[in-house]
């Protein structure tokens, strides 16, 4: 990969769009990932502004930590980087005490991550419409449109995409070209929704590196008939979130009305 040319095309595709758009600059969730880290990067070095957000849900000191010195090495490269802290756990708490109770709390415990992801967005609309800001998604291509791990309307409500056409590994490429803070490029990618040290590979059962092999090999036409030991049970983890978020990864289903009922 041509890497500082692809920085280059992504840059001014986020400069173009946002101009069109009669947008002034970019707002973002930093979350202390690579993902996140990368996108705000290059949301700053289209020189418009960026407002990056800071907003823990019972988060990880860990998680934090990161977010705050990569937040801090924007501001020290970047003179259009600004930095809003919304503290949501007390916003989150309440809802939560809200919502009727369920006689086994492990039955909502993926409600509640979603809900975390919803909260957030709903934060960084509010400050685009004050701002006229875009809200920049980091979502990757597996992560997007090979296995959807992203929360639905929630991490996955956004204005546009600059990153969406990477792998997770390309991603951390443009990271080290970057100079994206090492302790960021060294940390185990987590979605952060579960407040406590759960990792993405935890919950999915594979490596990126392996995902991005799986998508490569369904995009190629195989089948698990194809594969044995652990690249079959690779491959079947990945049809498996595949065929479950598909409906995350295709527009909205519309009732179509026959003609003649009109």
């Amino acid at each position: 990969m041509q890497t500082e040319k692809v920085i280059e095309h992504i840059v001014d595709w986020l400069k173009d769009y946002a101009v069109m758009a009669n947008c002034k600059g970019f707002v973002i969730g930093v979350s202390g990932g690579i993902d996140s880290a990368v996108t705000s990067t290059l949301c700053a070095k289209t020189g418009l502004d960026l407002l990056c957000l800071e907003m823990p849900i019972h988060q990880g000191k860990n998680q934090v930590t990161r977010a705050d010195r990569h937040i801090d090495w924007l501001i020290d490269n970047f003179t259009n980087v600004n930095r809003q802290a919304v503290n949501l756990t007390p916003v989150f708490d309440t809802l939560v005490n809200e919502f009727p109770k369920v006689d086994n709390e492990e039955d909502r415990f993926m409600s509640l991550a979603n809900t975390r992801a919803r909260l957030r967005m709903t934060t960084l609309y509010y400050f685009a419409a004050l701002k006229g800001y875009l809200v920049a998604g980091t979502g990757n291509k597996v992560e997007d449109f090979g296995i959807g791990f992203y929360t639905k309307y929630g991490d996955g409500g956004v204005d546009l995409s600059p990153i969406a056409d990477l792998l997770k590994t390309e991603v951390y490429e443009l990271g080290r070209v970057l100079g994206v803070n090492q302790d960021i490029m060294e940390a185990a990618p987590t979605d952060g929704l579960w407040g406590d040290s759960r990792t993405d590979e935890d919950q999915i059962g594979a490596s990126y590196p392996e995902l991005e092999w799986a998508m490569q090999m369904d995009e190629a036409g195989k089948t698990e008939n194809d594969f044995s030991d652990r690249k079959k049970e690779v491959f079947l983890i990945y049809k498996k979130f595949n065929t479950s978020n598909k409906h995350k990864m295709i527009p909205i289903p519309i009732c179509e009305i026959p003609t003649h009922l009109k």
